[in-house]
This record gives structure tokens, sequence and C-alpha cells, in this order.
């Protein structure tokens, strides 16, 4: 694992959108987690793929590809997104086992330097067979973060409450004060 802190401002998201979110807007410049391997390793060790996978160009490559593949199909702007989404996937499978313990599965690549873009949108088809409704942008202006609405009533708005929210809040104030 890097020791280098992860920078993001939103981690611990499901990992296909925490894929998504090696990008993120400071002070309005947009950051990327993954622009050399020392930020791959960091965002492997923060999923706990470190020790299975190597922060190599290839990893990085494969990665980056997944990302795009995602974000196209995450903002459905793009009518590639379901082929980019399919490539990526492509590059590996779930193999069913029977274990001493009982059924398992687990994922087999083709090439193991496409295992954590693999996995990534692997996620992503679990995340939309679960809940797509609840895949969500940031609401916060400028912020181009994605999160999964974990809140009981589904209506939750952005990234984070302490940063994106309380701007936004803090906005409207401003604005209401400054009418009267």
């Amino acid at each position: 694992m890097s020791a280098t802190r992860d920078p993001r401002p939103l981690t611990g998201e499901p990992l296909a959108l925490d894929l998504l979110n090696t990008r993120w807007n400071k002070e309005g410049v947009t950051q990327d987690l993954l622009a050399d391997p020392e930020g791959l390793a960091v965002w492997l060790g923060s999923n706990g793929l470190a020790g299975a996978h190597p922060a190599s160009p290839e990893v990085l490559g494969h990665l980056r590809e997944a990302r795009e593949a995602i974000k196209a199909a995450v903002d459905g702007a793009d009518e590639r997104a379901v082929p980019l989404v399919d490539a990526v996937l492509a590059h590996g499978r779930i193999r069913a086992r029977l274990t001493a313990t009982g059924p398992a599965e687990e994922a087999e690549f083709a090439d193991p330097a496409w295992g954590p873009a693999w996995l990534a949108a692997r996620d992503y088809l679990e995340l939309l067979t679960r809940a797509p409704e609840r895949i969500r942008t940031c609401a916060g202006g400028a912020c181009i973060l994605y999160f999964l609405d974990t809140s009981r009533n589904g209506t939750r708005r952005w990234c984070s409450m302490a940063a994106c929210g309380n701007r936004a809040k803090a906005s409207r104030h401003y604005a209401r004060s400054k009418e009267n």
C-alpha cells in the first residue's frame, strides 16, 4: 500500500463511483488521482486492491479506460457507453466454484493488468442491479463527484453535507439576506 494519504474529498463510495471520484475540483482546478502510478497506488490501497494488483502503467491505462466508460454510462450522454463498458468487461469473467465452505465466485482476468478496471466495471453492473436511481452526481455547482444515495428517503443531493451542502446553504442564506 502506498504511504501517501488519499487526497480526495470523497472516499468510501462503491468501487465504480470511487473510480469516478479520482477526478475532483479543488479551488476551481480539476485534480486527477490517476495522473501517475503513485496516485494509482493510493487508489489501489484505498480500495483494498494493492496486494493483488501492482501500480503499473498497464493497470493505470486500463483503469483510466474503465473510468471513461463508467462515466459515459453514468452520465448517459454518450451512446457509446454500453459498448465501452462491455469492452472493459470483456477482459474478465466470474468463475463459479464449489469450495469446502460451499459455493463461491471468483473473478478471472485474461490479463491480470485488467483486474482493477474489470472489478470497477463489474461493480457498476451490480449498482445498476441494486439501485440505479440512487447513483447521483453532486448538486454542488462546481463539484464533479458521484455518490450512491444511501439516505432513507433517497433525497441526498450533495457529496458531502459538510462541504457542498454547507456551501449551497450559505449561498442561499447570503442571497436571502441581500434581498432584505
